[in-house]
């Protein structure tokens, strides 16, 4: 496994992973999604380009340490990218269920208090302008798919690749400043906030560290003995700790390709067509298989 020295110790916190990795392997795939029929990779050198220049737009669009920004969507490479961003701006991601209805989103998003979020499309767009009113500290949306969004008002709703753009423009002025959040994080910062289904009340949000994400899946990756050979299939939603284990953790420690589906219709085409070396899934899956 190609990592630095200080991260093959276990010391280094988990948003350098992604440099660490692509050091050893640039043109290794780490991430693919297929759209229309058809898989499209990145490399590891690629996904670090993308995962600065939005680092930079974030910057840029006013993301300070300590904010919480909402991730919203099916699993796609530009929201695994939208975490590590936040990350690295010293920011935490906070991944939410993408089938909640808008009051669930009302709750988890005011209780972190989010002052961004990354959101998929215009039926997530649609619920969280619903709920605007009661999120008091909620700020700017970004998007990926701009379909049916051309005549909302674009005051603080921003296009992802724009946000990106902005972010390449101002790489001069933003990269010292960058730089020196990423340099600030540690193995004890804040890696990601995950709230829990709330089937039993009102969710509650739950804080894991670099250290919880690094060694949970620095752990499980020598127990199942995994490698850069594997390739995965990133379908659990996002909001779920596993999800953040398997599609980032362990991906970014072994430095395995992640792939993700089309949709949760083409699933099986798309499992038979990647043949995955390293499945999970809960029982249902398998029984219904």
């Amino acid at each position: 496994m190609a990592r630095s020295s200080q991260a093959a110790e276990g010391k280094a916190p988990f948003r350098r992973s992604c440099s660490a990795t692509r050091a050893g392997s640039p043109s290794a795939p780490p991430i693919g999604k297929k759209e229309f029929g058809i898989w499209q990779c990145w490399t590891w050198a690629e996904t670090e380009r993308e995962i600065e220049a939005l680092a930079l737009g974030f910057l840029k669009l006013g993301v300070d340490r300590g904010d919480f920004v909402a991730v919203i969507g099916r699993n796609r490479p530009y929201f695994y990218w939208a975490m590590v961003a936040a990350q690295s701006v010293g920011a935490i991601p906070v991944p939410l269920y993408q089938d909640a209805a808008a009051e669930e989103m009302a709750f988890v998003m005011e209780h972190c208090g989010a002052r961004f979020a990354v959101v998929e499309d215009q039926e997530q767009v649609d619920k969280l302008i619903e709920i605007q009113d009661q999120l008091h500290q909620f700020e700017h949306m970004i998007y990926v798919d701009p379909r049916g969004l051309r005549k909302y008002d674009h005051g603080r709703l921003h296009l992802y690749s724009d946000v990106q753009d902005r972010g390449r423009a101002m790489r001069a002025d933003l990269i010292a400043e960058l730089d020196a959040r990423r340099a600030a994080l540690d193995y004890d910062s804040t890696c990601v906030m995950l709230y829990t289904s709330g089937t039993t009340g009102k969710p509650k949000g739950v804080v894991l560290s670099n250290r919880n994400i690094i060694e949970a899946s620095k752990a499980s990756s020598q127990f199942d003995r995994l490698s850069e050979k594997e390739e995965a299939l990133a379908y659990l939603p996002m909001a779920w700790v596993g999800d953040f284990i398997f599609s980032i953790g362990q991906a970014y420690w072994c430095g395995f390709c992640v792939s993700c589906p089309e949709s949760a219709d083409t699933m099986q085409t798309d499992l038979r067509e990647i043949g995955p070396t390293y499945y999970f899934a809960p029982p249902r899956v398998f029984e219904g298989s």
